[in-house]
């Protein structure tokens, strides 16, 4: 029986980070358009696929203090940026200015982070 080492999961889960922030964008930015979209559903999702994020940052802290691997400066800044990027869409959730564009903040915000995953995984 293969065991799954941390850093086949850290890749897996940078997959899972990826595309479901893209499906997210995409749904976001849909929404912004087509009110029929804004469904109550895409909160909880947005918090799971959010979710994803810290998981991915954790499991690179574990692999640098498990292994020996080095971290690099690059992929570390990236990978940070993601756990802010969320941050930065929370922190405007509510705010007055943005209310009749949150969908597209979301929706914007989410590829955003889709990128980021993305160059982190191919900048090797």
């Amino acid at each position: 029986m293969h065991r799954v080492s941390l850093l086949e999961w850290h890749e897996l889960n940078a997959w899972v980070l990826i595309w479901s922030n893209a499906a997210l964008g995409l749904w976001f930015n849909a929404a912004q358009f087509a009110p029929a979209l804004r469904h109550r559903a895409i909160w909880p999702i947005t918090l799971a696929v959010q979710v994803t994020v810290f998981t991915q940052a954790v499991l690179g802290v574990l692999i640098v203090n498990r292994t020996t691997l080095e971290l690099d400066d690059m992929h570390a800044l990236y990978g940070f940026s993601t756990i802010i990027a969320v941050a930065i869409l929370y922190s405007y959730r509510s705010s007055p200015f943005i209310r009749d564009r949150q969908w597209l903040l979301y929706g914007l915000g989410s590829w955003f982070i889709m990128g980021l995953g993305l160059r982190n995984l191919y900048m090797n």
